[in-house]
């Protein structure tokens, strides 16, 4: 019979642990493919335990090998998520404790620098959307975006407004794709994106259906211009805000910590 005298501090603990890793996970593969395999994974696991706990042996051994050979199959299908999380454990302290800059700089400094950054990409986004300018704007934050700068043209470039506007302008060679920033630096322009595979709205064109499917795969921050409307959007995480106002999407940019990493 259960009793509360059966409970150890060990036990706690342990528990604790696994629900603090299935609340990561979780929060880790929100909005995107991941978290319907996740789920897949799930179920498969949990009727592995109810066909063993029965003892149905001929079923419980078929689960079982799908289950040995799906580890395997799990490592190369999440290769890209696995990365991103490692490198998600291994920059989270950094980002943590402020960015390099800000142990350089005193910390007045690095704040204006930080909102000298934000403040020309909004400036530039504005301006394009009163134009009805498409753009397409990546700002890095801990996923590691170099996969996608390497497909593009390389800049490395201070943000000014100007140049943002020259790069997205209809007839500069470079306005079709994005922009990726990282660092507070303009890392390439004319990057091309993963195309997200859910439902969307159906007025999404392929500039915001690329947007969608980035911040699938990776945690940047994605700001898209409608070159339709000029309505400025927001994606991160697998979510997005739409018709985002200019205030709002200063202050979005401010709190990432990673603008000026």
């Amino acid at each position: 019979m259960f009793s509360f005298e059966d409970i150890s501090i060990l036990g706690i603990i342990d528990v604790l642990c696994v629900a603090l890793i299935l609340f990561y996970i979780y929060k880790f593969t929100k909005g995107t493919h991941v978290s319907s395999i996740l789920i897949g994974i799930s179920i498969i696991y949990i009727l592995g335990i109810v066909v063993k706990a029965l003892n149905m042996e001929f079923l419980s051994a078929i689960i079982g090998q799908i289950v040995g050979v799906g580890v395997i199959a799990l490592i190369v299908v999440f290769q890209p998520e696995i990365r991103r999380f490692l490198q998600m454990i291994g920059n989270s302290s950094r980002l943590k404790h402020g960015s390099f800059w800000s142990k350089i700089f005193p910390v007045q400094e690095y704040q204006k620098l930080r909102h000298e950054t934000a403040s020309q990409i909004v400036k530039a986004c504005v301006d394009m959307s009163k134009n009805k300018v498409g753009v397409l704007l990546a700002i890095q934050q801990r996923s590691d975006l170099s996969v996608i700068v390497d497909n593009g043209v390389k800049i490395d470039a201070v943000i000014t407004s100007s140049l943002l506007k020259n790069i997205f302008f209809k007839n500069s060679p470079m306005h079709d794709g994005a922009v990726m920033v990282i660092g507070g630096r303009i890392a390439a322009a004319k990057c091309i994106l993963p195309t997200t595979s859910s439902d969307v709205p159906i007025n999404f064109g392929m500039r915001h259906r690329a947007a969608m499917g980035l911040c699938e795969e990776y945690d940047a921050l994605i700001i898209a211009v409608s070159e339709e409307t000029g309505a400025i959007s927001i994606f991160q995480e697998g979510e997005f805000t739409l018709n985002v106002s200019e205030a709002d999407l200063m202050s979005f940019i401010q709190s990432k910590e990673a603008l000026v990493a």
